[in-house]
């Protein structure tokens, strides 16, 4: 029988929690709305805590047969990076940034901009049908 090591380290999902806690401004603010459209798009998606350095806390990612974007914080905005965004649809115009890359889109949220949730849950949804159909899933 073999046994999980025990830990007291936290969860991604509260790491997340508490850099949301931590924030306690609009950017807080932002990623506790983007969360909740992300588990309301993708039902199955998975919550996990990246690219830990000395120097950055890491980053929280939202994955479902892949990743599907990030939530980095910064000063002056909350960027949503698709990893697949140069593949995905965006009928809205939501990607703002990395527009050029062959791979990645982003979509950079800033202080008292309204998010379009409807229009972030169709991007998150055909990431994660993108992802599901590389893997032979969907």
């Amino acid at each position: 029988m073999t046994h999980e090591p025990v830990t007291d380290e936290p969860t991604p999902s509260e790491k997340l929690d508490q850099r949301i806690a931590e924030l306690g401004d609009w950017r807080g603010e932002v990623l506790r709305r983007v969360r909740e459209v992300v588990h309301r798009a993708v039902p199955d998606v998975v919550e996990q805590w990246k690219w830990v350095k000395p120097t950055n806390p890491g980053v929280p990612v939202w994955s479902s047969h892949g990743d599907l974007c990030t939530g980095e914080v910064y000063t002056k905005a909350v960027k949503l990076t698709f990893m697949k965004g140069a593949s995905l649809p965006d009928p809205r115009g939501l990607f703002t940034s990395s527009l050029d890359g062959k791979v990645r889109r982003a979509l950079d949220v800033t202080e008292g901009e309204a998010i379009d949730e409807e229009g972030l849950a169709e991007l998150l949804r055909a990431a994660a049908a993108l992802n599901a159909q590389k893997k032979g899933k969907g």
